[in-house]
């Protein structure tokens, strides 16, 4: 199949269609088979055989009614009852002594195949509405019902149910299976992407790495693209995550510390966030930050996903931006970074350090002082609106750390 997985998918409504459609025509010939063998029993046996003779002509006709969900429409269901129905309330003017008798009425248990086809197509819900209606046609046929009346009602009313309920069960057991093959399927899928990818775009991608390197000039930049390139399909192919294509020039004011104009996650907080539709809906941090990830910045995180509500997701993702793009404009292209993502049941915690400079003693005060608030608007403001907090860390020579905490609790209000 050119490497492609099928899915197949088992029904386990379709037994039950086809015990439904044998049921239907068994207990059809066992009504027959009860006025055959006594009709003389009836008053007026014309009404007996122009309404057996009915139910013969629509159960053989509906057969294929009763083949699947699809075909097993609601006009269909509501024309098979009312046929029980009034099979039910006929049975006294056929049989004047039937209110005193505690015999079989004229559909006798062909009924119950209506009420069977309303718990397999819709559910227990389904089930109990019209086994309902079907003990009070019988209540309604008897007169003065009896114990065993009631005692037949009730059977039919708790089976019915009954079989909705572990038909609606299937279906979820179902579609739970049907994903998980999916999923298998899926995986396998990724697996041999990821061995043909191995073998032949991952190894061009090194080797124009290392030549353009060694190249040196504008090779040495093709060959630095390659390497991004490089780091972001092993990514992909390795952990399932989908980074988007990011360019490592910002756009704007080269001399701006606000770094919120960047493309890719840095503009996270004014776009559509993967993984949720809504300001309130969770979303995976690891997605917006695995975009982050090229041949100078290493992303750490947990095996599981670290979810929060997608606006504030948004903006951590756009406070490491903002972070990213200081550590490229003051410590250079060549700076070596590192996020490491921590999933506490209290708070997220994101790290981001480098190998620059540092940041000298009084430098951040005297930046805001100049009107440059990268730092003070872009990082500790965004976290501050999520009820968290921004401590940067500096050492100057040993690099830089900034470390973003989001509480949980708040982050989710």
């Amino acid at each position: 199949m050119a490497g492609r997985e099928r899915v197949v998918r088992m029904s386990v409504e379709l037994p039950l269609w086809r015990a439904l459609a044998g049921y239907r025509v068994l207990t059809m010939v066992y009504a027959v088979l009860l006025f055959a063998f006594a009709p003389d029993k009836f008053e007026r046996p014309g009404v007996a055989v122009g309404f057996l003779a009915v139910m013969v002509v629509w159960t053989l006709a509906t057969l294929p009614k009763v083949s699947n969900a699809a075909r097993c429409t609601r006009g269909f269901l509501i024309a098979d009852l009312t046929v029980a129905l009034t099979g039910i309330l006929l049975t006294p003017l056929a049989d004047a002594q039937a209110q005193t008798q505690d015999g079989p009425t004229l559909p006798t248990i062909w009924t119950a195949g209506s009420v069977l086809a309303f718990a397999i197509k819709g559910g227990w819900r389904w089930a109990g509405f019209a086994s309902s209606l079907v003990a009070v046609a019988n209540i309604i046929e008897r007169g003065e019902p009896s114990r065993d009346t009631f005692h037949n009602v009730l059977l039919v009313w708790v089976a019915s149910i009954a079989i909705g309920y572990v038909v609606e069960v299937a279906r979820a057991s179902e579609r739970t299976l049907a994903r998980a093959l999916e999923i298998e399927a899926t995986t396998r899928e990724r697996e041999r992407l990821a061995r043909d990818i191995h073998d032949s775009v991952l190894q061009v991608l090194a080797m124009v790495q290392r030549r353009g390197t060694a190249l040196g000039g504008e090779a040495a930049e093709l060959g630095r693209m390659a390497g991004e390139q490089e780091v972001a399909l092993r990514s992909l192919v390795a952990g399932g995550l989908l980074p988007p294509p990011r360019s490592a020039v910002a756009e704007g004011d080269p001399d701006s510390d606000t770094a919120v104009e960047s493309t890719g996650p840095a503009r996270a907080g004014r776009r559509r966030v993967p993984g949720g539709t809504g300001p309130g809906e969770p979303c995976d941090v690891r997605m917006l930050l695995a975009s982050f990830v090229t041949s100078r910045v290493t992303l750490s995180e947990p095996g599981a996903p670290v979810l929060l509500p997608a606006h504030a997701a948004a903006e951590v993702a756009a406070a490491v931006g903002a972070a990213l793009d200081n550590v490229r404009r003051h410590a250079g292209e060549d700076a070596q970074t590192w996020i490491l993502v921590e999933d506490w049941p209290d708070e997220v915690v994101v790290t981001v350090r480098d190998d620059g400079p540092g940041i000298a003693e009084g430098r951040l005060a005297q930046a805001e002082g100049e009107g440059r608030m990268g730092v003070a608007l872009s990082i500790r403001g965004r976290l501050r609106d999520l009820g968290g907090t921004a401590e940067l860390i500096s050492v100057p020579g040993q690099g830089t750390e900034v470390e973003l905490k989001v509480p949980r609790g708040k982050a989710e209000k």
